[in-house]
């Protein structure tokens, strides 16, 4: 076998996180994967794996042997993307990550066609709020907040305006009270993220164009939107959080709009990707279809027209 052949089996053990399961996904049996494995390790000189009965898990020499090994391999997978492009279609396999909520909600569900416009892509989507290194990690092209956003070398495409409201359940209101006014926010129990500080920061616009901005708290903190949604649902306090997550909730009663003068327009989703002075077909495709999803109205405010003028709801 080939030294690139047993690169990609070492890769895929790695990635896979068992030899069984690189098996599988190289149409290989789990004792011939290991036979290969066995002879790398005997051609190198080195113990890449410490292996137990239940899982293995990389050496220090098998560690830098993989960061080695994975960015030939992706080197070989654009070189043939490369090619593959010349060739007019789109093709391998798309690595994307995109924050948790927004993806499973909004992105996931109209991926059907281009999936269909593209039958020899395939695509592995991992939904997460953690911070992503899309080089190190070998992902093509990542769906993060603005506020997300802090690598000055990727390419950020803005595919559509994240509007939040502040909201709250009837039951809450009727046991604090609705707050009328921004400084009254600080009587009441904010839902807050413990992993982006700035997302605490709740920015007002005073009818003379000052600027307000008040940092809110409470006894609820979580490291995804999903989760204050679903605190906010349950009544533990107030939240200010995307109209595209919490418009239906709005529309059955179960959720209120609170001073909806104050729409927070500042933040927007990106697509982001790594420089490159040639941007791979398949990152292209991925990239167009989602402006053309995505703007310049996002279809959650299409369907909203009411809450992205921050109409007035109804009284309780």
């Amino acid at each position: 076998m080939d030294r690139a052949s047993e690169m990609l089996i070492f890769v895929h053990c790695v990635e896979d996180g068992s030899f069984s399961a690189a098996a599988r996904a190289l149409d290989m049996t789990p004792s011939a994967i290991s036979k290969q494995i066995r002879r790398l390790e005997d051609r190198l000189g080195a113990r890449l794996f410490n292996r137990t009965t239940r899982r293995i898990s990389l050496t220090e020499v098998g560690r830098d042997y993989y960061d080695r090994c994975s960015h030939i391999m992706r080197e070989i997978e654009e070189a043939e993307e490369a090619v593959s492009s010349l060739q007019d279609k789109v093709r391998g396999t798309l690595r994307v990550t995109g924050t948790a909520a927004f993806s499973r909600r909004e992105v996931i569900p109209r991926l059907g066609r281009f999936l269909e416009d593209n039958p020899e892509l395939n695509m592995e989507f991992e939904l997460t709020d953690r911070r992503v290194d899309l080089v190190d990690e070998g992902i093509d092209a990542a769906i993060m907040l603005q506020e997300q956003v802090e690598d000055p070398s990727l390419v950020a495409r803005k595919i559509a305006v994240n509007r939040r409201i502040i909201v709250a359940s009837p039951e809450y209101l009727r046991r604090h009270g609705e707050p009328r006014t921004p400084e009254e926010l600080l009587q009441h129990n904010c839902l807050t993220l413990y992993n982006v500080a700035r997302f605490n920061d709740w920015e007002f616009e005073h009818e003379d164009g000052s600027p307000r901005v008040i940092h809110v708290n409470g006894n609820f903190h979580s490291n995804t939107a999903s989760a204050l949604f679903e605190a906010a649902v349950a009544g533990l306090g107030l939240a200010r959080l995307s109209t595209w997550l919490v418009a239906p909730y709005i529309r059955s009663g179960e959720l209120v709009q609170i001073l909806p003068e104050y729409t927070q327009e500042s933040s927007a989703y990106y697509v982001l990707f790594p420089q490159g002075r040639h941007l791979s077909r398949k990152v292209r495709a991925f990239v167009d279809f989602l402006v053309e999803e995505f703007t310049p109205l996002p279809p959650w405010e299409r369907e909203d027209e009411e809450l992205v003028k921050g109409v007035r709801r109804r009284a309780i």
